[in-house]
């Protein structure tokens, strides 16, 4: 997949010498809010105007949006301000009112583009439409291939102008998050399709305000091409996601302050420094990686001595044994001590399966 260069220009263009910034309400709630919180997002950075117009939402009686009366609003703000409306579809339904109401930049959802059958829907209804805008949310559920799947649907239906949308990603333990950013699966796909766009959504990601502007700063450390932030005229009255917008004049203060850094630097000190630095971290890992394999050579034996023995493979109590010494070892050495544990996790799984297949393996 590559984009249509007409594209890339426009983003270069929209971008204007900083990150893409698009902002405004989680939901359109009225023609005054609408067109009062687009008002004072004009006179910065903000180029972009999202809406929520249809609202998923996780059960029934919660707001859901105004739906189709929102989207003459729009129109009004891209004639009154110049900002470019932005809206989420979900069903063919919503695209038909979209495009019927001129509006040419649309967002697919995470719990939409979680679900191929909907997002084929979504792609046979935008067939024919080259030069609209489209940017597909990542899956609730931590899934690169789902993500892909749904970029490429959209794709195929001669959609060119593509980006992607980071948000973070639905997890069952509690974390400072509201979604998970899981930084690793957003770098995935940037890797493999670095021809297309990718946005943070750090309202999403945080779920409050505090974090948002750390968590935009990051995505820009790490090469993102804009940001996506919630902001509403009158935050804590709105009446979706009160939380994690911020007011216009807050939002204009995160943009200014957010720093785009050099992807690389010219000077010869910086580049020896940061290679020399890179091959201490590459002894490092070819270490680590032996230290792992000679750990899986003791745990094959371990698990030959369990079916010798007749033993379970999971014993709870040395687990138990083993997180609370990592998670100490976490605490004594200024490390997240749920970055050692989600490590150990996965040392845990593997460990096991070795256990179980080790026979197979050796035999292999």
């Amino acid at each position: 997949m590559k984009n249509n260069r007409k594209f890339r220009r426009w983003l270069d263009d929209m971008k204007l010498g900083h990150p893409l910034t698009i902002a405004g309400p989680c939901s359109a709630e009225s023609r005054v809010q609408v067109l009062e919180t687009a008002k004072k997002l004009t006179g910065g950075r903000v180029t972009v105007f999202r809406a929520g117009v249809w609202k998923p939402r996780t059960k029934p009686g919660n707001f859901e949006g105004v739906g189709e009366i929102a989207l003459p609003w729009l129109r009004e703000v891209k004639k009154e301000t110049g900002l470019e409306p932005f809206i989420e579809v979900a069903t063919p339904y919503h695209v038909e009112k979209a495009l019927a109401h001129d509006i040419r930049m649309l967002w697919i959802g995470a719990r939409t583009s979680a679900n191929p059958f909907a997002v084929q829907e979504v792609a046979e209804a935008l067939q024919g439409n080259r030069d609209i805008i489209v940017m597909i949310k990542n899956p609730v559920n931590p899934d690169l291939s789902l993500w892909i799947g749904a970029v490429e649907r959209i794709y195929r239906a001669g959609i060119e102008n593509l980006g992607v949308i980071h948000r973070g990603f639905s997890v069952y333990q509690q974390t400072p998050y509201r979604n998970k950013p899981k930084w690793q699966i957003p770098l995935n796909f940037k890797r493999q399709f670095p021809d297309i766009p990718l946005i943070i959504d750090p309202s999403h990601i945080c779920g409050r305000r505090d974090c948002i502007f750390d968590i935009a700063q990051m995505a820009l450390d790490l090469q993102y091409d804009g940001v996506m932030i919630e902001s509403h005229v009158r935050p804590d009255e709105a009446w979706s996601d009160a939380k994690q917008q911020v007011s216009p004049e807050t939002l204009h203060d995160i943009i200014r302050r957010l720093m785009v850094r050099k992807p690389e630097a010219e000077e010869d000190i910086y580049r020896n420094k940061i290679n020399a630095f890179r091959r201490h971290i590459d002894i490092i890992d070819d270490q680590l990686l032996e230290l792992l394999a000679e750990r899986m050579r003791v745990v094959r034996n371990i698990g030959k001595l369990k079916r010798a023995q007749n033993i379970s493979l999971l014993q709870p109590g040395r687990w138990n044994k083993i997180i609370e010494k990592v998670t100490q070892f976490a605490k004594d050495h200024q490390l997240s001590e749920e970055f050692i544990r989600s490590i150990y996790t996965a040392i845990h799984e593997e460990s096991l399966w070795q256990q179980k297949n080790g026979k197979k393996i050796e035999e292999d």
